[in-house]
């Protein structure tokens, strides 16, 4: 069957066809199609496969974890940064292994067009010594996905499968191959792998080490991996993933005169490299992100000058590769962009009309001439819009549930009054932790919870927080006082502005909910939540 999916939905039906049981996520561009695909799906549906999102990264992680000890295969989802956040998880089942196949997929985000950074998860995969793989189109990762579990089983490890903006949301014709069956649930018989005690710890080390030798071999003769000939040795060229796209479009017919090694499976083949480099004058290394293997063949040989890439200059170290950049590193175009007409204005992105977040930020902003400027720590989502013009209310955005440990610890220093702002979908992410030391505290911070009932900036996916917050506050210890609910409407500017003032010099912890759906979610999409709220209630 042919298919015109974006690259996401290409991962999402190669996962499904993989024979998948569960995908375990929580909503992050440039991933989140992927999941929505999967929950779309009919065979899903038909297969009760779970689909449901998860609370963060890490327990999408622990709990696909779980899944994989079952015997079953799963997915995992996230974006780069996501990574972070299940770190502790990834990091540790590379060590006790999996039963079941188990594949992370994580959208890298080059040229941070939705991130706070563009780091690189090539570089996670070999921290934890699991393989890699990249595909270059949308063929490729519904293959690459398919033989990704397979590895995964094959060498009971977890395999991570690296996605980047541009082939996360570019689409293409796909074929598919037929679906296979689920596995069987079956618990491991030796299962003190999954206990990571010391002395079964070590133990699972030394055996990941010692598939390190295998997982090369296996990466030498991988059919992802391709040396592609080519007449002229004067340059050879190692691409990855989506960056040998860009060398194929600078020649007509993609008749390429220098020889390509174009990597989509690591770790990275010693033997093809080498080749390469014996047959060649320069060798030019085109990798999307960071400069890994450029790296690694400054390790493998001596004569570094030989090698060029970003860490020599030829490519720009930071931002997206594209066809043009690849041109001008080959010699064949000075011109590394085309110059944007004086006609086209920069639109920066906006808050829509009618936001929640823009009434609450008109309250702040009414106060800050009387509290000081530089106070208001933000958090991850759509509010963090609040910190460009015309509100240039927020002051701090680093991570997602940062904003309270932030004023927290500006509070400890001796800042008074200090606000926190957290979407409800971040503060149940990662905010509620902070909140807590806040409480045990009790210090001097006023936590704003903008509650749009919504993942918002990714879609509009539901909140784990619905109908939930004010019990989630209570139980950690709020005090009942001083969790106050507010409607953020301009009819409510005055009295909303007097609340936010009475709390913020309450010289204790405060939260202030400032509740009113998403405009962007549609009537039935309101009543679904009301009637979740209820549920919940």
């Amino acid at each position: 069957m042919k298919l015109l999916v974006l690259g996401n939905e290409a991962i999402a039906q190669g996962a499904l066809d993989a024979g998948i049981s569960g995908v375990y996520a929580y909503p992050g561009t440039p991933s989140t199609e992927i999941t929505q695909y999967i929950q779309k799906s009919k065979l899903a549906q038909e297969r009760a496969i779970h689909t449901e999102w998860s609370t963060n990264e890490k327990t999408a992680t622990e709990a696909a974890l779980g899944m994989s000890y079952a015997g079953k295969r799963v997915l995992v989802c996230m974006k780069h940064v996501g990574l972070n956040v299940a770190s502790d998880a990834f990091m540790n089942m590379a060590i006790s292994g999996v039963n079941g196949g188990l594949v992370l997929i994580i959208a890298d985000d080059p040229s941070m067009h939705s991130s706070q950074n563009e780091q690189d998860s090539r570089f996670y995969g070999k921290f934890a010594l699991v393989p890699i793989l990249e595909p270059s189109n949308q063929q490729e990762a519904y293959d690459i996905t398919r033989f990704a579990f397979d590895l995964s089983e094959q060498y009971d490890l977890p395999v991570i499968l690296r996605m980047v903006t541009r082939l996360s949301h570019s689409r293409s014709v796909i074929e598919t191959k037929e679906a296979r069956i689920e596995n069987k649930l079956s618990v491991p018989d030796y299962a003190n792998n999954f206990k990571l005690i010391p002395a079964y710890a070590r133990d699972q080390y030394i055996r990941l080490v010692a598939k390190q030798d295998d997982l090369l071999a296996a990466s030498e003769i991988s059919n992802f991996n391709q040396y592609l000939e080519g007449e002229n040795h004067s340059i050879g060229i190692i691409t990855t993933g989506i960056a040998f796209n860009y060398v194929m479009e600078n020649f007509e017919d993609k008749a390429c005169p220098y020889p390509i090694l174009k990597l989509s499976q690591y770790p990275v083949p010693k033997q093809k490299i080498k080749k390469l480099y014996q047959s060649c004058d320069t060798i030019l290394v085109l990798e999307e992100g960071y400069p890994i293997i450029e790296e690694r063949l400054k390790d493998y040989f001596d004569i570094d000058t030989k090698v060029k890439g970003r860490l020599s200059g030829t490519i720009p170290r930071t931002g997206e590769l594209n066809p043009n950049i690849v041109a001008k590193a080959l010699g064949l175009s000075d011109d590394t962009t085309f110059k944007v007409p004086n006609i086209v204005a920069d639109r920066p992105p906006e808050l829509c009309v009618g936001c929640a977040h823009r009434d609450l930020f008109d309250s702040i902003n009414s106060l800050i001439p009387e509290i000081g400027d530089k106070h208001v720590f933000g958090d991850i989502g759509c509010y963090a819009l609040g910190s460009l013009p015309p509100f240039n209310t927020i002051n701090t955005l680093i991570d997602m549930g940062a904003s309270i440990p932030m004023a927290k610890g500006a509070s400890d220093a001796g800042l008074f009054p200090t606000i926190a702002i957290i979407g409800d979908s971040t503060f149940t992410h990662s905010g509620m932790t902070g909140l807590l030391d806040a409480i045990n505290e009790n210090s001097p911070i006023t936590v704003i919870i903008s509650d749009n009932s919504a993942v918002a900036m990714t879609g509009g996916q539901d909140s784990q927080a619905l109908g939930r917050l004010i019990a989630i506050c209570k139980g950690l210890g709020v005090p009942e006082e001083h969790l106050i609910v507010i409607n953020p409407l301009f009819k409510n500017h005055e009295l909303n502005v007097e609340i936010i003032r009475k709390e913020l010099y309450y010289k204790g912890i405060s939260v202030i909910i400032a509740q009113r759906a998403c405009v962007r979610l549609s009537k039935p999409e309101k009543d679904k939540r009301k009637e979740l709220v209820l549920k919940r209630a």
